[in-house]
């Protein structure tokens, strides 16, 4: 448990808050109320962690920090035009809000992704 916070985990931390958001608006649409519920206890622990997380960075690496959300916001609207693209080809309009919880998906995978490829090894 003697792991440093980096500002990739807080990109992804950050990642995932959006994410969560992203599936609020399709809980309403279904009447999850249940779901959507749990969503939201899950998206303030996040956002919790991800704040006391940024608070213990390193002067050097928050600086960084704006550089990575800025690749986590190009990867989020890549995600979205990649599944906008997969649904109009193989199926069926199926509503605006399963579009954007899945393009939030792809999008926050291919952000986690691109984290790892970059890795120093």
């Amino acid at each position: 448990m003697g792991t440093k916070p980096t500002p990739e985990r807080i990109s992804l931390m950050l990642g995932m808050v959006l994410l969560m958001m992203s599936t609020i608006p399709r809980f309403l649409v279904g009447g999850h109320d249940s779901r959507f519920n749990l969503i939201l206890i899950a998206l303030v622990v996040v956002a919790g962690v991800a704040v006391a997380n940024w608070r213990l960075l390193e002067a050097e690496a928050r600086l960084r920090l704006p550089r990575l959300l800025g690749r986590l916001g190009i990867w989020m609207v890549v995600g979205l035009a990649g599944m906008s693209l997969f649904h109009a080809l193989s199926t069926d309009f199926i509503g605006w809000e399963l579009l954007i919880a899945h393009g939030a998906t792809l999008g926050l995978l291919l952000h986690a992704l691109s984290l790892w490829l970059r890795a120093p090894s």
